[in-house]
Order: C-alpha cells, then sequence, then structure tokens
C-alpha cells in the first residue's frame, strides 16, 4: 500500500481523533468541575455509547459479506463519521442544559453522546477493516503507525489549540470551539475518505456464514477468547482514566481550563514519542508481547505517579506522572494493535476486528464507569475530593498488573491453528 493511502487512511483517524478529545479532554473537566455534575452521570453519558458497541461485531461481519454499491467499508465509514461529528457538536449543548434543566439536559445528552457513540462504532471498525483490505500482513505495522502516529500529533495540535482557545472560559467560546472542531473533523474525513477504498473491494471467496456461525467461530476459539478479555482488562485500565484526568488536576492542584487542557498535550507527546520509538528501534529488538508487557509496565508507573502526587500532595510529581502514563500507552497501544491485526484471518477480518473493537469498547465504557462510581462513592465516604480520584488510579495500576498474566497465556500461532477454515465456517453455518 501507497504512502498516500496510508497517510489517507489516517485522517479518518485523525477526524474521530478530535471529536474524541474535545469530549473527553475538555467537556468532561467542565461538565464535572465546573458545573458541578456528579461524576457518575458524566461517566454513565461517557459509556451509553459503549452499550452500542457489539455494533461493531454485527457491521464487521455484514460489511465483509455485503458491499453497498461495489463497496465493503465506505458506506459504514461515512455514516460513522457523520454521526461522531454531528453529536459531538451537540454535547456541549446538553451539559449546559443539566444544571438548570435536569431531564431535558439528560435526553438531549442521551441523543447526541449516543449519536457520537454509534458513529465512533462505525467507522472505527470500518477503517480498520479497511487498513487490514488494503495492506499486506508485513505492512501492518507501517500502517498501524502512520495512522496513530497521525492521531497522537491531532490529539496534541486539539488539546493546545482547545485549551488556548478557552484560556477565558465561557459558554459561548465552548460552543464555537464543539463548532469549528466538527467542521474541521468533516473536512479531514473528506479530504480522506472519497476515493480511498477500490470499488469492487472484495475477497477472493466470501463467505456467507450466517451471524451465529461467525460468532462460534471465535468464541469456539480458546486464543481469541483469551485476547478478548485481556483487550477488556488492560484497556479498562489504562483508558478508564479518560473522564478523571482533567477534573482531578482541577481539584488536587486548582488547575484551570486551559491548564488541565495541556494535560491532553502532554499525554499526547509522550505517546508520539513512545510510538516513534517503539516503530523505529524497539521493534526491531523487542516482540510484540515483550512491547506489550514493557507499555503496560510503564503505564503502571504512570498510574502510581499521578496517584501519588495527590496522596502527597506533590504537584510536582503530577505531570512525570502523566508523561509516564501517556510513554507506557503509546508502547501499549503500537504493540497490542499489531497482535490484534495478527489475531485475524483473511476471510473475517471484519468480523475479528469488530471482536476487537468490541472489547476496547467495553473496556472504555467499563473502566470509565468503574472510575466515575468509584470516584463518587469515595469521596462521598471520606469527604475529601481528591481522595476519589486516587483510589481509582491505584485499582487501574492493579488491573494493568492483571492483565500481564493473561497476556502471558496468548500465542498467535496457537490462535492461527484453532480457527476453522472458510469451508469450516460455511458448514458451520449449514448446521446453524
Amino acid at each position: 500500500m501507497s504512502i498516500i493511502k496510508n497517510i489517507r487512511l489516517g485522517l479518518l483517524h485523525v477526524a474521530v481523533a478530535i471529536t474524541f478529545v474535545l469530549i473527553n479532554g475538555v467537556l468532561n473537566r467542565v461538565m464535572i468541575h465546573d458545573l458541578n455534575i456528579l461524576a457518575s452521570l458524566v461517566a454513565v453519558l461517557v459509556v451509553l455509547p459503549y452499550l452500542l458497541s457489539p455494533l461493531q461485531v454485527w457491521v464487521g461481519q455484514h460489511s465483509d459479506t455485503h458491499p453497498i454499491a461495489g463497496y465493503r467499508r465506505t458506506p459504514y465509514i461515512l455514516l460513522g463519521l457523520l454521526l461522531c461529528i454531528g453529536g459531538m457538536v451537540l454535547t456541549p449543548h446538553a451539559a449546559m442544559r443539566m444544571p438548570d434543566h435536569l431531564a431535558a439536559g439528560i435526553l438531549l445528552g442521551a441523543m447526541a453522546f449516543g449519536a457520537w457513540g454509534i458513529g465512533y462504532n462505525l467507522a472505527v471498525v470500518g477503517y480498520l477493516s479497511l487498513a487490514s483490505d488494503l495492506s499486506e500482513e508485513h505492512q501492518r505495522s507501517r500502517t498501524i503507525a502512520i495512522m496513530w502516529f497521525m492521531m497522537i500529533v491531532s490529539i496534541i495540535a486539539t488539546a493546545i489549540i482547545a485549551g488556548r482557545a478557552l484560556a477565558q472560559y465561557d459558554a459561548a467560546r465552548l460552543v464555537y470551539v464543539f463548532n469549528t472542531g466538527g467542521l474541521i473533523a468533516l473536512g479531514i474525513a473528506a479530504l480522506g475518505l472519497v476515493g480511498l477504498e477500490p470499488r469492487g473491494n472484495l475477497p477472493a471467496a466470501q463467505s456467507r456464514a450466517s451471524q451465529r456461525a461467525a460468532l462460534r467461530a471465535v468464541l469456539g476459539n480458546a486464543q481469541a477468547r483469551r485476547f478478548f478479555v485481556y483487550l477488556i482488562l488492560m484497556l479498562a485500565a489504562i483508558l478508564g482514566q479518560d473522564i478523571l484526568l482533567e477534573p482531578y488536576g482541577a481539584q488536587a492542584f486548582g488547575m484551570t481550563v486551559a491548564q488541565t487542557t495541556q494535560l491532553t498535550a502532554t499525554w499526547g507527546g509522550a505517546t508520539l514519542i513512545a510510538l516513534l520509538l517503539q516503530g523505529l528501534v524497539l521493534s526491531r529488538w523487542l516482540s510484540k508481547k515483550t512491547g506489550a508487557v514493557l507499555g503496560a509496565l510503564l503505564a503502571t508507573a504512570g498510574l502510581l505517579l499521578i496517584a501519588g502526587s495527590g496522596l502527597l500532595s506533590m504537584q510536582a510529581l503530577f505531570v512525570p506522572g502523566v508523561f509516564t502514563l501517556g510513554f507506557g500507552t503509546g508502547i501499549a497501544t503500537s504493540t497490542n494493535l499489531g497482535l490484534m491485526l495478527d489475531m485475524t484471518t483473511p476471510e473475517q477480518v471484519g468480523l475479528f476486528i469488530g471482536a476487537w473493537g468490541l472489547a476496547d469498547a467495553l473496556a472504555r465504557g467499563a473502566g470509565m464507569l468503574l472510575g466515575g462510581v468509584l470516584r463518587d462513592l469515595v469521596t462521598a465516604a471520606t469527604g475529601n475530593g481528591s481522595s476519589g480520584y486516587i483510589a481509582v488510579f491505584l485499582i487501574e495500576a492493579m488491573m494493568l498488573a492483571c492483565s500481564l498474566l493473561l497476556l502471558r497465556a496468548i500465542d498467535v500461532r496457537s490462535f492461527r491453528s484453532q480457527q476453522p477454515t472458510l469451508t469450516e465456517l460455511v458448514a458451520l453455518a449449514g448446521d446453524a
């Protein structure tokens, strides 16, 4: 696959990332700290989209076998991007209604976050499947590196620009930033998507197996089941802090909206450095599994530093902790995505990408919900505003340690030897 197509795939990732940063890096802090909305309620709204994550399995398997106008991925990506961007633009309106009109705000929030979540699920499974379609196995590491490099750069840029735009925070400026971000994401998405997928992007032989038979093929593989659980545990620990990091900085150290938004840039910069280091240096000497272990250990250290900064009231530990968490996340992301693409079969790329996308969505949802609820419960029990955040960070560090035990037992070659062939899958469909 040419470098131009790699970059255009990356643009799709960038468009989704812009919406993600504005919701999880800006709006969550405004809702929890500035609008005094319960973290539990914020977590429920943010988690709501992930309740729809089983769509990824259905969409992935359906797009494998049911092209629309000769395209397997483009229609799903397009619909997903439109919903994702449209939902994101509506979210600040819902947030600002909640303090005075709670029921109306929650209803609008459910619609906005729901649209964003459905779009996220459709777009992600679509462009990751397309990335696998367009690249040979030996090219996938490069494809992943370029896509995630572009995503992290966009996260840093979005965080810096949004932080500066909100240096003097008010509701009207918040809406302006979200509207502008939506227009930019839409333009970037169009530039990446139009003409990217060749018409007639069909495999040499397509399985018309039923959804039930395809899922039986996934669940019947012990390595696939183990990898699914591992992804949920690892990603919940790493990503569950998304809605808490910025309000924690505001609560524990009195940081402003602009300052907490820059935490995303710090995290993103560290992740970017790690991705470059992993892609250019570490991948030559470390296997994907070894790299995943290294990333998890560094992320654990970052979470412990963040928790320690609050326990010791030492802001000097906070930003280094965020940097270490981002660095570990970068290495873990690169290596685990490589493992994820290895844990697919050519005839069922969309199905398996959908399954791993489901694991990612469940992990984000469970991690954020766990974080929001625990934060409120511990804060209420102790009467200390920072204690709830600290407890969540410590629990996430323990979850990462547990995920490493599962990782040791995962083997790609064993996965492929256990996976049914195309003929066997069709036979399963007939039995079903």
